[in-house]
């Protein structure tokens, strides 16, 4: 579309048109370049007839609410990622996980979630599902006991692996199994994985959910989701987020697309750093446990050498029982380079202190210690040992 304006038009009509031409001569960007659109103009009535008659099976630009080209590389990015056959963009990682929700069951249904999923997905329980007649039912964070919770309205089961804040895994070939011989969906939260270290549609799951705000960005400066899915599996998500608009800025998309091009160069320094606080906690007397699945000590350590291309900067470890919450408060208080946040995989070192308690319904942390979450960041391994020393030293206060 490149109609120009009449010689003789006005400064503000011209103002208004030019500037428009998408051709130019010479190479191309490295990256495709960020395309800001509500409106998309057509040549002709008939262009614009046939375009919206096909963009419900094709992905055509017609619409802002239905993306534009910088979306568009994003969402082929993730889906090479992934090993998907399409993606979908959302506003964020949480926005993707009810989208899913949303797009695949309806009141009646039931569906098996995790009790190792990332909290708010919990709290969608409550605030969206129960509301609309949509059963939830808990299960194991190892799926030890999925197959006796299968119901005749179970549509889907939800799992996250390696799960929420201690990272247990299920055996996610063997949920699929279960799953697609019931003809039931199976989906996952892959954010831990980012696709490099996890792939779950690989693995036998058909939607395959990540948090692109962390890994996937890598800067702490964008929040964004997307779900890819198997061919099979793809129109309703399709149908349901056209339905209710859902986009993302093409600004947004641009800074993830950048960001993802160092992932695997990332993810190879966090879990090198990750691994070497983790082995160091693993030796101090005021540690209970150390939750990662790289490690050998880790109850899903077998499965995840079997499925897993790596681990990534995630760490976290229970206080001995002597500890109570202030002083796991003190600990996470006194440290210089762990920056006090909820998120994760971003270039920086966080920390967190985790309630288990309020994170887990089927298995029981009542009797446990104090859980601090680690985010291994690309500083320098020793000088955050460094900093967890002097932590650990308020303990004694």
């Amino acid at each position: 579309m490149n109609k120009k304006p009449p010689p003789a038009a006005s400064l503000p009509t011209r103002l208004v048109h030019a500037g428009k031409a998408p051709v130019f001569e010479g190479g191309s960007p490295v990256n495709p370049p960020v395309v800001r659109a509500s409106t998309v103009l057509f040549d002709s009535v008939a262009q614009q007839r046939d375009m919206r008659m096909r963009r419900g099976d094709e992905r055509l630009f017609t619409y802002g609410a239905r993306g534009n080209p910088t979306n568009f590389a994003l969402e082929d990015l993730v889906s090479e990622l992934e090993g998907a056959y399409r993606t979908r963009l959302f506003p964020t990682g949480l926005a993707a996980i009810a989208m899913t929700l949303l797009s695949y069951l309806k009141p009646g249904d039931h569906v098996l979630m995790s009790d190792s999923v990332y909290e708010p997905a919990r709290k969608l329980v409550d605030s969206f599902l129960t509301p609309y007649n949509i059963r939830c039912t808990f299960f194991a964070a190892d799926g030890s006991d999925v197959e006796e919770k299968i119901e005749t309205s179970t549509r889907m089961i939800y799992a996250e692996c390696p799960g929420s804040l201690v990272y247990e895994m299920c055996d996610l070939p063997q949920l699929a199994e279960m799953a697609h011989a019931r003809g039931l969906l199976l989906a996952a939260d892959n954010t831990w994985g980012s696709g490099c270290q996890y792939r779950p549609l690989a693995l036998g799951a058909d939607i395959s959910i990540m948090a692109a705000t962390k890994y996937l960005s890598g800067h702490s400066d964008v929040m964004m989701g997307t779900v890819a899915t198997t061919q099979e599996t793809w129109q309703p998500l399709a149908e349901r987020s056209d339905a209710f608009g859902m986009t993302v800025s093409p600004d947004d998309a641009y800074l993830v697309m950048r960001g993802a091009r160092t992932l695997a160069a990332r993810l190879a320094m966090h879990e090198r750093g990750g691994l070497q606080v983790a082995h160091w906690l693993q030796s101090r007397p005021e540690v209970a446990t150390v939750f990662c699945p790289a490690l050998p000590e880790h109850p899903g350590h077998a499965l995840w050498a079997r499925d897993c291309k790596g681990s990534n900067g995630l760490v976290s470890f229970e206080l001995q029982s002597a500890f109570d919450q202030a002083a796991a408060e003190r600990l996470i208080d006194s440290l210089a380079l762990f920056g006090i946040g909820a998120s994760w995989g971003g270039y920086e070192s966080l920390v967190t202190l985790a309630d288990m308690r309020r994170a887990r319904s089927v298995s029981d942390w009542s009797d446990r210690g104090q859980v601090i979450r680690l985010h291994v960041g690309l500083e320098d391994p020793a000088d955050l040992i460094c900093d967890l020393i002097q932590g650990f030293a308020t303990l004694a206060s």
